[in-house]
């Protein structure tokens, strides 16, 4: 297959004249050295960095071979010469072997904590928007100040929520919206014990999405159905408005 390296050239120059070449190229990077240093500034740190590493790797490895059997021809009858050129390659590559292991290490262990604080933040969130709505159920009111935080706490829902908890946050703010008049500037909206009932049947919906969201991968490998867990959230949520 032929490639036009013109064409490659003028990608970098001008990405959005060539839609669709991305790939191409990343393909291509292995076969031309040139392409892969082309190609750094399009790729995100992480993989920009590890493909230079890998790089220069291959080309130190090259480069070490090279010398080190020029040395070692050169030592040819000098058996302890020798030995210490064989040393030296040991050496080398297990330089290179645990340098490897290292900077892969690295990489997965800030991924990891990149993870960590991500589902620190969302659960903050998360928690901070029922306890708003708790307070809001408790006073059985909602004043402009309630509205207001509600407001932010949608903003910041929008930073990091899960689509499918955006969705559901949706239809709760559909609802509550339709039964809870806006409060006047300094005054106060009721929230009758009916009113209260269709929120909580909303929330417990809610709540399911940021279940989900949170720890859905823990569900999945523990193989208990979503299904399940939806039907006894909700199930648990009526319970307890018969009660009252």
């Amino acid at each position: 297959m032929k490639y036009d390296i013109r064409k490659y050239d003028s990608f970098f120059r001008n990405p959005s004249e060539w839609p669709g070449l991305e790939r191409d190229v990343i393909l291509l990077s292995p076969t031309f050295p040139s392409l892969i240093l082309l190609s750094l500034p399009i790729m995100n740190k992480t993989r920009r960095d590890t493909l230079l590493f890998l790089t220069l790797s291959i080309l130190l490895i090259i480069l070490s071979y090279l010398f080190f059997r020029y040395v070692y021809d050169f030592a040819d009858g000098l058996p302890f010469s020798q030995e210490i050129v064989l040393a030296f390659v040991g050496a080398i590559i297990t330089i290179l072997i645990t340098a490897v292991l290292l900077n892969k290490q690295t990489e997965v262990e800030l991924k990891k904590e990149e993870s960590i604080k991500y589902l620190d933040l969302k659960s903050e969130i998360y928690m901070d928007l029922l306890d708003h709505l708790k307070q809001i159920m408790l006073a059985g009111e909602a004043n402009e100040a309630d509205i207001i935080t509600l407001k932010f706490l949608n903003h910041k829902l929008a930073l990091v929520a899960d689509p499918d908890v955006l969705i559901q946050f949706e239809q709760f703010i559909r609802t509550f919206t339709r039964l809870v008049d806006a409060p006047e500037e300094g005054g106060e909206s009721e929230i009758s014990e009916e009113d209260e009932d269709a929120l909580m049947r909303e929330l417990a919906k809610l709540t399911i999405a940021i279940r989900h969201d949170l720890i859905g991968d823990l569900d999945a490998r523990d193989e208990i159905p979503l299904q399940r867990i939806a039907q006894q959230i909700r199930t648990n949520s009526a319970i307890l408005e018969d009660y009252d």
